[in-house]
């Protein structure tokens, strides 16, 4: 089991890293790469589940801290998918954004005479910024969608984490001082995330405030 819980945590510190290469990836690779990633965590997960039944096999005084490990290269694992997610959301909305450009830039306006022309110009500043509006709203709602979608799958873990993590302390006898202590930081990382959210909901407020 050592071997393998070794070897995947560091492929996770590889694709952690390979991760910010992909601001700077050109147009024509980028999708590439972008999978190549993704079949690298896909392989991650994989280990993950074998790591896992290698660590219920495991005597029973060592099996609870091997569940542990194996918890938080999940929970490392979970990060880089969320990550990639809202790299290939930001993507797409510039990809689309360029096409509506080149669309609108490349469109021919006619009029019949001088007298029945319209102010295209102002036609087309209002089009563009309400297109505008709407994208920018998509982006947002699209990266809070996976920013919520990565701190249910982070409180999910952390729950189960939390639950082995007393487990572990009662068959080790920890006092009670190091419980409470374990008990509050739990509490703690539960309003980072409700704060989180609620900035989140504030900022989407905001934007369809002022941008709509």
């Amino acid at each position: 089991m050592e071997t393998l819980y070794h070897q995947t945590n560091k492929q996770i510190q590889e694709v952690q890293s390979q991760l910010g290469r992909l601001e700077t990836t050109d147009r024509q690779s980028v999708h590439l790469f972008e999978n190549e990633l993704q079949a690298r965590i896909d392989q991650i997960f994989n280990q993950l589940e074998r790591l896992e039944i290698l660590a219920c096999k495991e005597p029973p005084n060592r099996r609870q801290n091997a569940k542990l490990r194996v918890d938080q290269l999940k929970y490392d694992v979970q990060h880089l998918q969320t990550a990639l997610r809202n790299f290939q959301h930001r993507r797409y909305a510039r990809e689309a954004q360029e096409r509506e450009r080149e669309e609108l830039l490349s469109r021919s306006f006619t009029t019949n005479d001088a007298d029945t022309s319209i102010p295209i110009d102002e036609t087309l500043q209002f089009n563009t910024n309400l297109h505008n509006a709407h994208r920018g709203m998509d982006d947002l709602l699209g990266s809070g969608s996976s920013i919520l979608d990565g701190l249910r799958d982070q409180r999910s873990t952390l729950k189960g984490t939390h639950k082995k993590m007393l487990d572990v302390a009662n068959m080790l006898g920890l006092s009670n001082t190091v419980m409470r202590l374990i008990e509050k930081r739990a509490s703690q990382d539960k309003f980072i995330m409700i704060a989180g959210m609620l900035a989140s909901c504030f900022v989407m407020f905001l934007v369809v405030k002022y941008l709509s």
